[in-house]
């Protein structure tokens, strides 16, 4: 079902919900105490590629890698030594994390930040013009990132070429790409019209609510249609309402039935 007769209620929710002082407990808020975009895009692709589980945990967990960088983290990378940085995160550990496999990442984007001068240089060295999507680039920026690891970061960099949704990569995009009120952005030479929907199990449902996707499981196939359905009513921006409906059933003052409520009200949903 197209998106359209209900552009009214999905503006609305965004106008409500798509303001900082929501998104707590979120790790996006880590991202706004730094100013430059080097050493945002590196906070941000840690923060994102550790962004499962329960929030709290998240948030403890990227804030302590954090910590342990300073106040300036790209410096901190590009000066890293192998052996100091797996001293350093020995007695790291998340979930199926280990501190060898972040300090593998770390390494990795201290080799990309050496060969591109910037994480976003990077990602558009396998960027084409005429591509719809980010994927292509996002393909090719893991695979620089997975070999300059050498394989041994684990689960922390999924793969967009094995039909993984990678919501925490495209997560990652939204933050460094957009820019509003929410999301910092920082990486102005990608367009915001090429990004796909961070799908993960609550989006999905969400979807599957407001009828834009039957499709049974959360992946790459399911984001692109998705995304599709938001890219009709929002070309230049389709993941403009993601951060305001991933509100729905986070939030103790959001409902997602009253929500679809309001759509049907607005002619979007039928009763």
């Amino acid at each position: 079902m197209p998106l359209r007769p209900y552009i009214n209620a999905l503006e609305e929710l965004r106008a409500r919900y798509n303001r900082r002082e929501f998104v707590h407990p979120d790790p996006l808020e880590l991202l706004y105490d730094y100013e430059d975009p080097g050493d945002r895009e590196v906070v941000a692709l840690i923060a994102a590629l550790l962004a499962y589980g329960r929030v709290a945990q998240i948030l403890a967990s990227v804030s302590t890698v954090l910590g342990r960088m300073g106040d300036k983290p790209a410096r901190f990378v590009k000066s890293a030594k192998a052996d100091s940085l797996r001293r350093m995160f020995e007695d790291f550990r998340y979930r199926f994390q280990t501190g060898r496999e972040l300090a593998a990442l770390l390494l990795a984007i201290k080799d990309v930040l050496h060969r591109h001068g910037s994480l976003q240089a990077c990602f558009l060295s396998a960027n084409g013009k005429d591509d719809d999507t980010v994927l292509p680039a996002l393909s090719g920026f893991v695979k620089q990132l997975s070999a300059a690891a050498k394989g041994r970061c684990g689960h922390l960099l999924p793969c967009p070429t094995r039909g993984s949704a990678c919501k925490r990569l495209h997560l990652f995009l939204r933050w460094m790409v957009r820019r509003d009120e929410v999301d910092p952005g920082g990486w102005d030479a990608v367009p915001a019209a090429r990004l796909i929907v961070p799908l993960d199990t609550h989006m999905h449902k969400i979807a599957i609510a407001l009828g834009v996707t039957r499709r049974k499981s959360a992946d790459a196939r399911t984001a692109a249609e998705i995304t599709a359905a938001f890219r009709r009513i929002s070309p230049a921006d389709p993941v403009k309402y993601d951060f305001a409906l991933t509100r729905l059933g986070i939030r103790d003052d959001t409902d997602l039935a009253a929500f679809l409520k309001r759509c049907r009200n607005h002619g979007g949903i039928n009763a």
